[in-house]
């Protein structure tokens, strides 16, 4: 790394000579603009409106313009400004680090120390350490008096730059102020999916996609010139989403689903755990059978062994086949044997039945015969 600044820290009376590094770099691939027909290279030229002529850099000044009026300051008129000649990071007061919002973080800086004894580098380092805050401080860095924060990361002192109060804008927007109604259910749900998705951050597990498809690009048209299919390098498009407008609810279900391993993609794609995990019974075993045997008749044509686990899935699905069958079947005789002694039940209630009325029937044939019979034996008598 090369120091881009050199100065001290101010700590009260004590001088802490140090060299400025940038912390951070950008890894972004360098392109520049060409001439699609020929392939020439773009080049912006400096020229002045008034003379149209082509200005070189060190002939040229910066200017401010207000109400049609031009005041042009000079490199040395602007170098003459106080500030701009301080070289000294000075400690204005210490704060607890969680008082610092993170919006105002700017850019990064490491601090080395400048001198033959780093005695009072440590001593600020330490101080720091002990009291767990941040100094907040105040410098000077290429044309711009910045606010700052000295901190402390891996055994090295860190400024981090600061944007200034009446740089950060205020968000205001309408749309938060109407008033929208959040159930329990919702604020539980959207709980438990934060908490299934927690975790540390480590920074090292993302990369920058576009910058790593953004290589493979470039290598793949050294290799193969302009002729390039770009589906070829990259693979199929993923298809994308359709902008389909869900119920809040049954998003976070999906987003819990997935992320707990439950819901029918899941269930599509760990057939086998399922099958380990839920409880046995004849419609879901011959279910999962069933897919098992079509898993393995697909498989056959590539190993032997799973011909043979095909095979087993296929008389497990015709046992539990047949255990429903035997089942449906038992069911079947059993209905049928109650529904016939219900009805023998009822037609020998109804044969009694007939066969009393018929008995009574006869004997008031009886009486009324016999009664005849006497009254004529009297009439003869007479």
């Amino acid at each position: 790394m090369r120091a881009i600044w050199k100065g001290a820290i101010a700590f009260g009376l004590v001088n802490v000579p140090v060299k400025v590094y940038s912390a951070t770099e950008d890894h972004d691939i360098s392109l520049h603009q060409v001439h699609n027909a020929d392939g020439g290279r773009i080049r912006y030229q400096r020229r002045c409106e008034v003379c149209s002529e082509i200005v070189d850099y060190s002939d040229i000044e910066k200017a401010y313009e207000d109400d049609g009026r031009t005041v042009i300051l000079t490199k040395e008129e602007l170098k003459s400004i106080p500030a701009e000649n301080s070289h000294e990071i000075e400690v204005v007061q210490f704060v607890p680090s969680e008082q610092l919002d993170p919006i105002m973080f700017e850019k990064s800086y490491y601090l080395e120390p400048d001198s033959k004894s780093p005695k009072a580098y440590m001593l600020l380092r330490r101080a720091l350490e002990d009291t767990e805050r941040v100094a907040v401080v105040q410098f000077a860095l290429r044309d711009k008096t910045r606010l700052g924060a000295l901190r402390i990361r891996d055994d090295v002192l860190m400024l981090q730059a600061l944007l200034w109060a009446d740089e950060v804008r205020d968000a205001s927007f309408p749309a938060l102020d109407t008033s929208i109604r959040i159930s329990a259910q919702e604020r539980e749900m959207s709980a438990a999916l934060v908490e299934s998705m927690a975790s540390d951050f480590e920074p090292a597990q993302f990369t920058d996609d576009y910058q790593a498809q953004l290589r493979q690009l470039i290598e793949a048209k050294l290799e193969k010139g302009d002729a390039l299919d770009t589906e070829e390098t990259f693979g199929a498009e993923a298809e994308g989403g359709k902008g389909e407008v869900i119920d809040l609810m049954e998003a976070l279900k999906r987003s819990l689903d997935k992320k707990r391993g439950g819901g029918p993609a899941a269930q599509e794609t760990s057939e086998d755990e399922s099958s380990e995990d839920e409880p046995s019974g004849p419609a879901k075993r011959s279910g999962r059978s069933s897919s098992r045997s079509s898993t393995a008749k697909k498989e056959a044509e590539d190993s032997d062994a799973e011909t043979a686990k095909s095979g087993t899935a296929r008389t497990r699905s015709k046992t539990a086949g047949a255990a429903k069958t035997s089942a449906a079947s038992k069911t079947s005789t059993a209905a049928k044997t109650s529904a016939a002694s219900k009805t023998g039940t009822a037609s020998a209630a109804s044969t009694a039945s007939k066969t009393g009325a018929g008995s009574k029937t006869g004997a008031a044939s009886k009486t009324s015969t016999a009664a005849k019979s006497t009254a004529k034996t009297a009439r003869k008598g007479a």
